[in-house]
């Protein structure tokens, strides 16, 4: 029998209409049904975490930091299960659903443990017997709207600092993969978070996301999506002067100069560009080889690719799951649509694979162009598909200028050896997350993340910078 999972509001679990939650890789199955939230419960849960804001922002953050390693606890203690219900609901492998639990747990292991570490600012006055200091309060309630991608990992880097902080939430997540938010939700109750504190709400981002931002109780929210919905929300939230954190697109590149390692630099190239189906903002979509090993380069990433193995992330072996859905899938196919008419025929890929266990999803081949150039489409727009544009360049200055004739910043890559080039990149690439000898896809909780350009709006997420969005400062001067 398929499980229905509820929408929770002040520590309820509210039943109601349902929408279906499919496995891309197996369409006749279904990974669950969800309640359909409305504005009016949106407004409920406004309600409900304005009331609960007082206790739970006055409880001590050691005491918060507790609850929060309750609720790492208990994701842990699911582990397996929480990664089946994500490859079911999302696609990507059992390893990579694995990898993307732990990243949670740790995620949250990290800030309950910031609750014993809350810094302010202490400093002298200029004053005889004056003295100063600032400390961190929370903002009040905030919402929180994340994609399908990483349908546990972006919910938990966003609620874990907001709870620490002291703050109230609304959780609203991704129709296309709910359960995995609606799991750490679930271990949130089971951890005694207190009513009020954590409430979620699934269904259509349109209706829900307009109701959200509207909610006179909302003091902030932060969002992870498309440019599109983004630059909306940006103007929405800024009518009512709401704190707003974006983090939107990527056009990311990966430039191989000749000294690199070669075969680190193919793999880290198809890692970063098909791992996950390219459905990560971090994804290399763009692949910038230096003249003399083009040729080289672009053959050995070619026979990498074919040998790719594509299908259910559930079934051992398999590296690449599907697209989401079906309306990522045609996005993948109308890009590739595109770089023909722009580059000629991909050297490997191009097509929906057919047949067998594929008929039953979503999936395409993994997909390479050359000849691209930066004024193409496909070097300029976010497919979130595994789509790769490969690049020629003269030298690395050239290589660089192409990198950054993008609108967009998120996350950058060089494969080279030679240390000084390393420094100058660092120096002069248009990118908030750059790696060295890594794929571009890749990050850790306890860095900041975020981007550039069109990218990124506000503070930055994760480790330490987190908490510069879920707080503000009260400075005190004290006459002694």
């Amino acid at each position: 029998m398929v499980e229905t999972f509820h929408n929770y509001i002040n520590g309820e679990w509210v039943g109601g209409e349902t929408f279906e939650n499919r496995n891309p890789a197996r369409i006749s199955e279904l990974a669950g049904l969800h309640v359909k939230g409305s504005p009016a419960d949106v407004t409920r849960a406004a309600t409900a975490a304005a009331a609960a804001f007082p206790e739970w922002s006055a409880m001590p953050a050691p005491a918060r930091g507790n609850l929060l390693f309750k609720v790492a606890d208990l994701l842990e203690a699911r582990l397996e299960q929480l990664a089946a219900d994500m490859t079911r609901e999302e696609g990507k492998t059992l390893a990579e659903s694995r990898g993307e639990v732990r990243r949670s747990i740790n995620i949250f292991r990290y800030f309950a443990g910031e609750g014993s570490r809350m810094s302010g600012v202490l400093t002298p006055s200029e004053r005889v017997r004056v003295h100063t200091f600032a400390f961190r309060k929370p903002l009040g309630v905030v919402g929180l709207v994340t994609p399908w991608n990483f349908p546990s990992a972006i919910p938990a880097w966003k609620l874990a600092p907001a709870l620490i902080a002291g703050n109230t939430v609304i959780l609203k997540p991704a129709s296309a993969a709910p359960l995995s938010a609606w799991r750490i939700v679930e271990a949130c109750h089971q951890a005694g978070i207190p009513k009020g504190v954590v409430n979620f709400i699934a269904g259509s981002g349109a209706a829900l996301g307009e109701a959200l931002v509207d909610v006179p109780e909302l003091k902030a929210i932060s969002f992870t999506g498309s440019c599109s919905v983004g630059h909306w929300l940006h103007e929405r939230a800024s009518r009512r002067r709401l704190r707003i954190q974006l983090e939107m697109g990527g056009k990311n590149p990966t430039i191989v100069l000749a000294d690199a390692d070669f075969n680190l630099a193919v793999e880290n190239t198809v890692n970063a560009a098909f791992f996950s189906t390219g459905q990560k903002c971090t994804a290399t979509s763009r692949v910038i080889v230096e003249d003399t090993i083009h040729d080289r380069f672009v053959e050995a990433l070619v026979e990498r690719t074919r040998n790719l193995r594509v299908g259910d992330g559930m079934k051992p072996g398999v590296e690449i799951g599907p697209a989401i859905d079906a309306a990522q899938l045609q996005t993948d196919l109308d890009y590739i649509h595109i770089a023909k008419q722009e580059c000629g025929a991909p050297l490997c890929g191009g097509n929906r694979l057919a047949g067998g266990e594929y008929d039953q999803g979503y999936f395409v081949e993994p997909t390479v162009f050359a000849g691209v150039t930066s004024n193409m489409r496909l070097a300029q727009e976010e497919v979130f598909g595994p789509v790769l544009a490969v690049m020629r360049a003269r030298d690395f200055e050239d290589a660089l200028k192409i990198a950054n004739e993008v609108p967009l910043g998120l996350a950058a890559s060089i494969q080279t050896t030679n240390v000084s080039r390393v420094f100058d990149y660092l120096q002069k690439i248009d990118a908030g997350l750059v790696t060295v000898n890594l794929p571009s896809a890749g990050v850790e909780y306890q860095l900041p993340f975020g981007g550039t350009k069109d990218s990124s709006f506000g503070p930055k997420e994760q480790g330490p910078a987190a908490l510069e969005f879920y707080t503000d400062y009260k400075t005190v001067y004290l006459k002694y």
